[in-house]
């Protein structure tokens, strides 16, 4: 979306709790839409490894992340992202939340999503090939809830909705079928990241009013 901030992995900074998630979730979009180009990896790979987000409890995932990402080469993690999501026809590994929820693409929980994306005043860009249910688009939602300018849609209200209904259902699931999968390496440690980043996320609109 053209609203997203530029990304910068820079866990070890002083930056307020809202700038690191939405780093987080931007990190997530670019390593799950394509596979990751050089110059990402790179910053990747010379990240500090304390935690990226308030709370010590991804410091340990963040720093396994870190480090896989340090001892494989940069064609090695593209041929893994193509061998689990890639390829002609069916992908080793479904990243849309529609296969996950209803058990099928294209279904009812993508058009919910559509819904609720033009509520919020958000469309896809025609340049993107994938459906809005791509876990790198939905990601890419929230980083702009969180980052966003307009404060009557980036609010914590729209983002506790939001993953509610759009990501929290189906996030555990993914990542279990990321980090099943016999040639993930990377992206199964990726996905220990991510489940214990969406957790965190969940805690927290748990505490809201």
């Amino acid at each position: 979306m053209s609203q997203s901030l530029p990304l910068e992995i820079s866990p070890g900074s002083a930056l307020d709790e809202e700038t690191a998630r939405a780093e987080v979730y931007g990190l997530l979009a670019q390593l799950l839409y394509v596979p990751p180009e050089p110059p990402l990896l790179a910053q990747l790979r010379v990240a500090a490894t304390e935690t990226p987000a308030a709370g010590a409890f991804l410091e340990e995932p963040w720093r396994d992340l870190v480090a896989v990402a340090r001892s494989m080469r940069d064609v090695a993690i593209h041929n893994e992202y193509d061998a689990l999501f890639g390829g002609v026809g069916k992908p080793e590994v479904y990243v849309f939340g529609s296969h996950y929820l209803s058990g099928f693409l294209n279904e009812k929980p993508l058009a919910a999503l559509r819904g609720d994306l033009a509520r919020l005043g958000l469309a896809r860009d025609e340049a993107m090939p994938e459906t809005e249910d791509h876990i790198a688009y939905v990601c890419e939602v929230m980083r702009y809830l969180i980052a966003g300018d307009d404060v009557a849609v980036a609010n914590l209200t729209q983002q506790r909705q939001f993953f509610g209904d759009h990501l929290q259902p189906w996030a555990t699931p993914l990542c279990d079928a990321i980090a099943a999968h016999p040639k993930a390496r990377f992206y199964a440690v990726l996905s220990a990241f991510m489940r214990a980043f969406f957790s965190v996320e969940s805690q927290g609109f748990d505490m809201l009013p």
